[in-house]
């Protein structure tokens, strides 16, 4: 994308953004560390104890704050927003109470550190405070044509790496939990990654914890390998699970795998535009619960995806909210036997007006690999 085509898109979601909170009420946005500020300038903060700190007035041209060491890594759109670098001995925090002014009614980046939230508290005791969440994850649920094109290239360098892995080139049996992971890693970015995000590896017993974190155990034959792994590509975020076994799985675990399977399936063709999260969520769990295993069915269905690993929309029961075209998230419904053994089977899918379609294209059967 162009630097004057990304300007654009940018300047379009300042607009957006706008609209919104003068439909919510809000009188500035103090966006921080987190995804909504990149989303919006193409500057990415660094967690430090410096603030960082875009103000964005609904009346008023936005203003970066940022430490004056931290200036040269900013792409300076002079028409989009101003730039305010601030010296080792100035208070940011004044400084950010200054542009707000008298506006009551701000909204604080989710993430910011509690420290600096206090303090502009204290320096604005006037205002009301809320959490930028609500301007603009709604805004960011839904990708432009861009964002879409992005999440794709991050799953077809991740599908190259899981292509490895169900195909046994990646070597699994002998080797430990955490050196499998580390190997995938640097498959990632030799896909074109620019950071790993996570890439869980849990093989035998701890095949059954979702999050399991990679460790010293060595991998047998004959066990089921959960490869849930993903990274940073160009900005968007990869995701994708598999599970292989290590050796022919007994039919038990063949029983497992095909409910999980058509489970799945059945949740990818059900996330069609207008349907609400939940819905899709209800879809995996049912035929979960009509295999036998509902209660070893633990997390939700999925999460959004973009610029952050999780964000909206989630299916998940309760979120009543109706898919839309350019929502992008996770179908990774998931079975654990608490000691014994696990599965989990996850695409990122858009929402589209024809329908929904899995951006992943690995092939979905259990992966049998050499003992």
């Amino acid at each position: 994308m162009s630097r004057r085509v990304r300007e654009g898109a940018r300047a379009a979601r300042v607009e957006r953004v706008r609209a919104r909170m003068g439909e919510l009420g809000v009188d500035a946005l103090l966006l921080s560390l987190g995804a909504d500020l990149p989303w919006l300038t193409g500057y990415e903060a660094m967690p430090l104890e410096r603030l960082t700190m875009l103000v964005l007035p609904s009346d008023a041209r936005p203003t970066l704050v940022v430490p004056r060491l931290e200036a040269p890594r900013v792409e300076h759109d002079e028409e989009l927003f101003a730039l305010l670098p601030w010296d080792e001995t100035d208070d940011p925090v004044r400084l950010v109470a200054d542009l707000v002014g008298s506006r009551a009614s701000l909204s604080v980046s989710d993430r910011t550190w509690a420290t600096f939230v206090l303090d502009l508290q204290d320096s604005l005791p006037a205002a009301r405070f809320s959490v930028a969440s609500r301007v603009t994850a709604p805004l960011r649920a839904v990708k432009d044509d861009e964002e879409v094109a992005a999440l794709r290239r991050a799953a077809a360098a991740a599908d190259r790496v899981a292509t490895q892995l169900v195909s046994g080139d990646i070597a699994l049996v002998g080797r430990t939990e955490a050196d499998v992971s580390r190997d995938i890693g640097r498959r990632l970015v030799a896909e074109g990654h620019q950071r790993v995000n996570f890439a869980i590896v849990g093989s035998g017993p701890n095949s059954a914890s979702p999050h399991h974190g990679a460790g010293g155990r060595v991998i047998a034959a004959g066990e089921p390998v959960v490869c849930d792994f993903g990274g940073t590509f160009d900005s968007y975020c990869s995701d994708i699970t598999r599970t292989v076994f290590t050796g022919a799985p007994p039919p038990e675990y063949r029983d497992l795998y095909s409910v999980l399977e058509a489970a799945q399936a059945a949740a990818v063709d059900a996330a069609t535009v207008g349907t609400p999260c939940e819905d899709v969520d209800a879809v995996a769990r049912r035929l979960i619960d009509d295999g036998g295993y509902g209660p070893h069915f633990i997390h939700r269905t999925g999460h959004g995806i973009g610029l952050e690993e999780h964000e909206d929309p989630y299916l998940v029961g309760g979120n009543c909210e109706p898919l839309a075209p350019g929502h992008a998230f996770s179908v990774e419904p998931g079975i654990y036997l608490e000691g014994r053994w696990g599965a989990r089977l996850e695409d990122i899918v858009v929402a589209t007006a024809a329908g929904p379609e899995a951006i992943n294209g690995v092939d979905h059967g259990l992966a049998v690999v050499e003992a």
